[in-house]
Parts: structure tokens; C-alpha cells; sequence
């Protein structure tokens, strides 16, 4: 089913969702789709490819998201990122940064429907893959009824296999990055809206979702659900993906057995020179609200990040942890 593929994903997160990240994810979901942080046209076109690009298998099914508004450079990009093994092409229409408007990408391309149709034609006529968008529901003094509509039907008629709503306005103008994330208000009904009239588009919808039950409640009404902060502030929320949103056992029975399947991974990265923090800083909200969380929290904020910290480190934190979720915790928090 072309839409299940879209049911539920983790949100690109800017100085979170990177490599190590998603391997770890991937050891609480087989089936979450995952994505990279944003990584700019120039980016790929002349920086460094395998360390910005690098995936691990483990990570499919992993989208990369793309940030430009050239279409030509955004399908040398796209194809650059396929050829590598990426499973979608995701173009960002929803940053609010700074530094995102002043290189004419992210939410101000709102405000320029046409030139993000011609992107999503131009990368879908470079890749096989499906090339999906990620929007707001408007920017600035933009009526979201119109702004929506006009982008969504752009880029589908561009041919995009799927538009994943932020559903919040960004104002570009008076409010900072992070404050767009929480000021704006939310407005779900929009996005139910938007795929009520878009029946045969995969629609998926972000922003304020706290748990997986709050995903499955929006499930009724679209497509897809992409968690963001929830899923990396609480990473324990995961291990419920694969029973309650696709009906398949996850990928461990608690959270200690999910980190023991993980440990080899990490051994690997030591292995090969990387740091240990580099990996555990993404485990800190592992264990969070059970007994012994805070214990194990600070010891691997103060122990991984001295040099040659290894795997002593991680297993002495676990150690501290007096309690676990099991593959039911979120339903039982």
C-alpha cells in the first residue's frame, strides 16, 4: 500500500537525527521511516559527500532531506542522494531559520508555490524514488486555507508522492527558529482539511505529537504521523511503533534488551574511532520517569564524553537504571 510506507517517521531535527542517531532508532522500530537533518544543495554538491551523506543499512527505510529552492541544483542533488541508496528525497519547505531565508530555502518558499513545483518536477525527473515535500501550514500574514491548498496542488501536479504538514504557521518575521516550533498555534483540522480534499495523496502531519496513542488518534484522519521531538526526547516511545501503529513485534521486549542488540553497533563505531558520546548522547531520554533515569543520565553525560570512553561507560549507566519499559511502556505512562 503506497500510503502505509508513510504511516509513521521521525522528524529530521537539525543537530539530532544524525547517523547515530538513526541507528538507534532503528534498534526500537524496524518500521519507522527515518530522516536525515537538512543538508543544503551546496552541501552535497561540493562538500563533503561521505561524511555529510553516510548511512548505515541498518537505516532503511531512510529518507535524506534536501534544503534549496534551484531546481537544477536540487536534482543533481537528488540524484547524487539516490545513487547513494536513499529510499525518498524530501524537500524542505518549513524551516524558519535565519540562515534558511537568506539562502531562499525552508518555510519562505511558501510564499513561492510555482518555484517549488518546478523543484519536485525537477528532482522527480532525476530519481526513481519518491520525492516528498515537508511544509508549514503558512507563513507570516498568509491566510493557511489558500497558502496550503496553492502549495499542495503545485507540487502535486509536480508530481510529489507525498506532503508531510508541519501543522503550525512559522512567522518568519518576530519570532525566533525556536520559538516557531511552540508560539504558532496548532491546527490539526487544517491538515485533516488538506487530505479530505486530496483523497489520493499520502498526507502526513507534525507538530505538538506527544506519544504514539496521540499518532494513532491522527491515523483516523490521515496518512501518516512524524514525530519529532516526542520520539528524541523520549526515545523509549519507539519501542511501541511496530505493535500498535503496523502490528508487528518490535524490535526487542524492553528497553535494556533494545540497547543490548544495539551494543554491537556501537562497537563498531568505537571500533572505528568514533566517540562514544557521539552515539549515547541520543540515549540520554532512554529511560526516562523510571527508577534509577536520572542516575543513568548523568553518569553518561559526565563519563562518554571523556576520551576513550567505551562500553564500560554505557554499561555502568545501565546498571543504575532500577527499572524498564517493555514493549507496552508508552500505553502504561
Amino acid at each position: 500500500m503506497k500510503n502505509q510506507s508513510y504511516r509513521f517517521s521521525v522528524a529530521p531535527m537539525m543537530d539530532w537525527t544524525d547517523r547515530p542517531c538513526r541507528a538507534f532508532h532503528r534498534a526500537l522500530t524496524r518500521q519507522a521511516r527515518l530522516y536525515t537533518e537538512m543538508v543544503t544543495t551546496g552541501a552535497v554538491l561540493r562538500g563533503d559527500r561521505a561524511r555529510l551523506l553516510r548511512f548505515d543499512p541498518c537505516e532503511h527505510p531512510v529518507a535524506v532531506q534536501l534544503g534549496g529552492s534551484d531546481p537544477a541544483a536540487l536534482a543533481e542533488a537528488a540524484r547524487i542522494c539516490a545513487d547513494m541508496g536513499y529510499d525518498e528525497v524530501n524537500l524542505n519547505v518549513g524551516c524558519p531559520s535565519d540562515r534558511v531565508q537568506e539562502g531562499r530555502f525552508g518555510a519562505c518558499l511558501m510564499a513561492e508555490p510555482a518555484l517549488v513545483g518546478d523543484c519536485v518536477a525537477a528532482m522527480k525527473a532525476a530519481v526513481a524514488v519518491p520525492v516528498t515535500v515537508k511544509c508549514r501550514i503558512g507563513i507570516d500574514d498568509q491566510d493557511p486555507e489558500l497558502a496550503l491548498d496553492t502549495l499542495a496542488d503545485a507540487v502535486v501536479a509536480a508530481g510529489a508522492d507525498a506532503l508531510i504538514v508541519h501543522a503550525r504557521k512559522a512567522w518568519l518575521q518576530g519570532l525566533s527558529p525556536r520559538e516557531n516550533r511552540d508560539v504558532p498555534p496548532l491546527d490539526y483540522d487544517r491538515v485533516y482539511r488538506l487530505k479530505a480534499r486530496l483523497p489520493q495523496v499520502p498526507i502526513a502531519i507534525n507538530g505538538g505529537i506527544p506519544s504514539i496513542e496521540a499518532a494513532a488518534e491522527h491515523l483516523k484522519h490521515v496518512d501518516g504521523v512524524m514525530l519529532g521531538r516526542a520520539a528524541y526526547q523520549e526515545p523509549w516511545r519507539l519501542l511501541a511503533v511496530d505493535p500498535l501503529l503496523f502490528g508487528t513485534p518490535a524490535p526487542a521486549a524492553s528497553l535494556h534488551e533494545a540497547v543490548e542488540k544495539f551494543i554491537p553497533w556501537i562497537e563498531r563505531e568505537l571500533a572505528a574511532g568514533e566517540r562514544l558520546y557521539a552515539t549515547v548522547r541520543h540515549m540520554l531520554g532512554l529511560f526516562q520517569a523510571v527508577p534509577g533515569a536520572r542516575a543513568y543520565r548523568r553518569h553518561l553525560a559526565t563519563e562518554a564524553v571523556k576520551p576513550g570512553a567505551g562500553l564500560d561507560v554505557l554499561r555502568a549507566a545501565l546498571g543504575l537504571v532500577r527499572s524498564d519499559r517493555s514493549v507496552a511502556g508508552d500505553a502504561a505512562a
